[in-house]
């Protein structure tokens, strides 16, 4: 049950083709420069979804993320994605649509067949990550947050 929500949420979540609310404001005394680094690109050219979430209990929620980027690789196998966060936890869960068609793809068992990943590189084997897991410290200017996609 609990892959079938994760599933759910990757799919769901990706639905919408727009940034989810503003990221945050430009780096201040109560924000940290980070920039997230997204490697293993399966297409040069297809768009990659970045959903943020900073509260445990809205994650991997359809719609709750506090916001969402997408970004255009333009032709580059890595991507470096620089924003402003709130200091405290964060977390990333990010996907690849490869065939440009809005959505995130699955088999017929609802495992995804496009690339997807999760901050900290949390590989999911039967549910879906947790918070706890997927959490990062955005708590000074400089912090860098690789992510290797999984095809």
């Amino acid at each position: 049950m609990k892959a079938l929500l994760f599933f759910s949420f990757l799919v769901g979540g990706n639905c919408v083709a727009r940034a989810a609310g503003p990221p945050a404001a430009a780096p201040g005394p109560t924000t940290a420069a980070v920039t997230v680094v997204v490697t293993g690109l399966v297409s040069t050219e297809s768009v990659v979804r970045l959903n943020f979430y900073h509260d445990p209990e809205s994650f991997l929620k359809h719609g709750q993320q506090a916001f969402r980027l997408e970004v255009k690789p333009n032709g580059q196998h890595e991507i470096s994605v620089p924003v402003a966060l709130a200091k405290g936890d964060w977390a990333v869960a990010l996907t690849q649509d490869v065939n440009n068609n809005d959505k995130l793809d699955k088999n017929l068992l609802g495992i995804p067949t496009e690339p997807y990943a999760f901050s900290n590189n949390v590989r999911p084997k039967l549910s879906a990550p947790n918070f706890e897991q997927c959490k990062f410290l955005a708590d000074a200017d400089g912090k860098v947050v690789t992510i290797k996609l999984v095809d």
